[in-house]
């Protein structure tokens, strides 16, 4: 929310108009003093500028009356919130097989390296920003007006992921509902949606293949035929399956009955009704956890935040009792020490860093808004990056030993059938599944886990999002009057509309669109970067932990400002320019292209997100008066919150009050 200012009138007051000795605070990193409520007279006219109005005092001058921004009831809920919004499927799904394809063990040296240079001095630093500024994603960069680009930004990121995000949950609804049967229907062929070349016994024909230089005659299916072969069918024993022309029934079952797959983007095909229903369903229950706020978002995170891990223990108790489980976890974590030398497991590393972190979304710093001003969120940083890696190392042991089951079931090397990403969660996991005792019992408790792991990273971020659009509207003005509720609404209804689109045949092509450009590598790097480079060069690295230190009573450790300063915005430089230098045109199912019209729309998504930093700060210079050094001036002064003025003296507070009798100005938030 970036307040206002089109003309200084005569009665408005600004500390830098004040006498010798009112209250102001040193720079931390030595600079001059600064007000702790910039003014409206502080500079140019330009539009940025302006603090709430100080608290009634006995000379009468009184503040109009400002509604409290609310709080959680208990710490723990911010704390359940944040474990539910930053893990998620990618803990699940893509560390482990990261960490198999990386070396095993050894990828836990990059790993942390980056944990520690990286992921927890940005997760710091969001979070702690939204606790200091009381504000959402967009609003809390009045801490540097002119860079407030950031907020939109991370806004644009979020409302994209909230979009095709719920697709993963959507899809594990749908197969949850077709685990309640005695025989599950990927477990076989004969289906009305199997094609004749499906089948079951991979092990026998590919055992039949390895005895013989030429099919069996009396397979009706040893002639190979033209198949849209499946982005996935490296699980299934690899070209053994493919030169027979056969395929599984979990591949037929995931794209001819769940998915539908059309030709491509330029076929959008029919609605599926079944996926449209599972939709709705799933955005209600999302709209419900968090149409409230906070309070009843920290209420049923308790449950969606924990639930994932008693299943993922019951998981591991089950899947370490699998003949060839232990193979499995050997497989996992065998350490490679030849991997450390190559670019691409430190690269790996950082990004999936940056994802499982869930970096420069916005959310995390809406999360922080609702915190109390003294609560330590320099220890909840390192709590919840613990929390974090731990659950990704965790999983690790309940992916690999059911993995080993299933490559021992199959008599494949295990390396056939590793997957990361939807492969693990739709094909790979299904098809293990199968080959158990109790086959829909640990079905329906697997995508009930996959569900409710998904549904709280799903809902936190529609949280955020809506906090940062809360805080922008015009509290004065008919958008302001609206209820969250109706805001709440609305915005679940107009990702509902979008996602529409991948409920079609074509859907995966979209949804593929969406998760590879809108809040792919590149666009979450390049805000981490910038948000690294405000917050240490622009507002003030020592500043800002000048501020940390007013919140938590004490200074952290320098390591943090070093980070901000130099190691991060390096990482993510580097990290940047390798996906850049190495970017591929997208394909599906390593055979359909995207067409240039496609990728250009890819691009136009991420392009969305990262130009709203540098044209923010342009069309903030162009529009603010004076001359360029009056201009940054001004746009870097911090526009402060009326809570900031409750931390301080009450003597030192009436300081900051025009004399009596004179007009006081309540400048509020508009965009």
């Amino acid at each position: 929310m970036s307040p206002e200012l089109e003309e200084n009138n005569p009665g408005e007051i600004s500390l830098p108009q004040l006498e010798a000795g009112s209250l102001s605070e040193e720079d931390g990193g030595g600079g001059a003093a600064r007000p702790l409520v910039s003014g409206p007279g502080a500079g140019p006219g330009c539009g940025e500028g302006g603090g709430a109005a100080p608290p009634p005092t006995q000379d009468g001058a009184v503040a109009p009356p400002v509604v409290e921004r609310e709080t959680w009831t208990r710490q723990m809920d911010f704390i359940m919130s944040c474990v539910g919004f930053a893990v998620g499927l990618g803990n699940v799904w893509r560390f482990p097989y990261l960490c198999y394809k990386n070396g095993g063990g050894v990828f836990l040296i990059p790993y942390l390296l980056i944990v520690f240079i990286g992921g927890i001095p940005v997760f710091f630093l969001e979070i702690a920003l939204g606790q200091f500024m009381k504000q959402g994603g967009v609003s809390a960069w009045n801490i540097v007006p002119l860079f407030k680009g950031l907020g939109l930004a991370s806004m644009v990121i979020v409302f994209f992921c909230n979009t095709y995000y719920i697709m993963i949950l959507v899809w594990g609804l749908y197969f949850l509902f077709h685990s309640f049967t005695n025989q599950l229907p990927w477990a076989s062929c004969g289906h009305p949606w199997n094609t004749p070349n499906c089948t079951q016994d991979f092990r026998r024909a590919c055992h039949n293949r390895s005895l013989a230089a030429s099919p069996s005659p009396a397979d009706p299916l040893s002639s190979p035929t033209p198949l849209n072969l499946s982005l996935l069918q490296l699980l299934l024993n690899g070209s053994c399956s493919e030169a027979e022309g056969m395929r599984s029934p979990v591949i037929e079952f995931w794209e001819r009955k769940v998915l539908r797959l059309s030709g491509g983007l330029h076929e959008p095909g029919d609605i599926s009704y079944e996926l449209v229903l599972c939709l709705i369903a799933t955005w209600i229950i999302v709209y419900f956890c968090m149409w409230k706020g906070v309070k009843s978002t920290g209420k049923v995170v308790y449950f969606t935040a924990l639930f994932p891990y008693l299943v993922l223990v019951v998981l591991l108790a089950h899947g370490v009792t699998l003949p060839g489980a232990i193979d499995g976890i050997v497989y996992y974590l065998k350490p490679d020490w030849s991997k450390l030398w190559e670019a691409q497991v430190w690269i790996d590393a950082g990004t999936q860093i940056f994802f499982s972190y869930a970096i420069g979304l916005g959310a995390l710093t809406a999360l922080g808004s609702y915190n109390r001003f003294h609560n330590n969120c320099y220890q909840d940083a390192f709590l919840l990056a613990m929390i974090n890696s731990g659950t990704s190392f965790f999983a690790g042991f309940v992916v690999f030993s059911v993995l080993g089951f299933m490559a021992a079931e199959q008599g494949v090397d295990i390396s056939k059938v590793a997957e990361s990403g939807p492969g693990l969660a739709f094909i790979a996991y299904p098809k293990a599944v199968t080959l158990m005792p109790l086959a829909p019992l640990w079905a329906a408790l697997f995508f009930f886990m996959l569900l409710i792991l998904g549904l709280d990273s799903q809902f936190v971020g529609v949280e955020g999002l809506i906090t940062g659009i809360m805080d922008m509207l015009p509290p004065k003005s008919a958008l302001g009057s609206l209820r969250r509720e109706v805001v709440a609404a609305i915005c679940c209804f107009v990702c509902f509309l979008i996602d529409m689109s991948m409920v079609t045949e074509g859907g995966m092509y979209v949804f593929q669109l969406f998760d590879y450009y809108s809040a792919s590598g590149i666009t979450l790097l390049w805000q981490a970067f910038w948000e690294c480079v405000v917050i240490a060069w622009v507002y003030g690295a020592d500043r800002f932990m000048d501020d940390v230190a007013r919140m938590i009573g004490y200074q952290p450790l320098p390591y943090m400002k070093w980070c901000w300063s130099y190691i991060t915005p390096f990482v993510c430089v580097a990290v940047f320019l390798f996906h850049v230098v190495n970017y591929k045109p997208l394909t599906y199912n390593t055979t359909y292209t995207y067409p240039l019209w496609g990728e250009a729309l890819g691009w136009a998504l991420a392009l969305s997100s990262m130009l709203c930093i540098p044209v923010t700060v342009l069309y903030k210079l162009l529009r603010c008066k004076g001359s360029l050094r009056e201009r940054w001036q001004h746009l870097t002064t911090p526009v402060w919150g009326r809570h900031h003025l409750e931390y301080l003296a009450p003597e030192s507070g009436a300081k900051l009050l025009p004399p009596a009798g004179t007009k006081s100005t309540l400048f509020e938030s508009v965009i």
